[in-house]
C-alpha cells in the first residue's frame, strides 16, 4: 500500500494520448481548459470566470478543488456548455451521487493513466501513475447532444 502521509503534488499534466481522446470525444481540435497545468490564478481563476461552449478539464484531485470544478461544469452544462473532465474513480462518493451520476455521462478509462509533470524531488516525469484509475465525465451542454 502506499504511504498516504507522503506529500503529493496537485498539479499533473494529461499525456498526449488521453487529450486525443479528449479532441475526439469534444469533436474538436481546440478546447478551454479552465484549469491548466501550473497556472497560478493571477490572470484568472478557472472557478471565477465564464467556460467556453467547449471545455476540457482535468481539475487537480485534492477534494475540495475537484468537488469544486465538478460543480463548475454542472453550472456551466446549464448555460449549454460541454465540458469533459477527467477524474479519478471514486463512485462512493457524495459528489459522485450527487452531482457526476444525475449530470453525466462517464466512460471508465482502462489501466492507470501516467501524467506528467514534476515530481517531490523537481524532477520533469512522464510516468507517474495517479492512486486511483480514472473515468471520463461529460457534461454535454446543448452544443453536443
Amino acid at each position: 500500500m502506499k504511504n498516504r502521509n507522503i506529500q503529493h503534488k496537485d498539479d499533473w499534466g494529461t499525456p498526449d494520448y488521453i487529450l486525443e481522446k479528449v479532441r475526439k470525444i469534444l469533436q474538436t481540435g481546440t478546447y478551454f481548459d479552465p484549469c491548466p497545468l501550473e497556472h497560478t490564478c493571477i490572470d484568472w481563476d478557472g472557478l471565477e470566470i465564464d467556460w467556453h461552449y467547449k471545455n476540457y478539464c482535468n481539475p487537480p484531485y485534492s477534494r475540495k478543488l475537484k468537488e469544486a470544478f465538478i460543480k463548475k461544469a454542472v453550472k456551466e452544462q446549464n448555460k449549454g456548455n460541454t465540458t469533459l473532465m477527467l477524474l479519478p474513480v471514486s463512485t462512493s462518493t457524495k459528489i459522485f451521487h450527487e452531482y457526476v451520476l444525475p449530470n453525466a455521462e462517464i466512460t471508465f478509462i482502462k489501466g492507470r493513466i501516467k501524467f506528467k509533470g514534476f515530481n517531490t524531488k523537481g524532477e520533469y516525469v512522464t510516468n507517474k501513475c495517479g492512486m486511483h484509475d480514472s473515468m471520463f465525465v461529460l457534461f454535454r451542454g446543448k452544443q453536443l447532444k
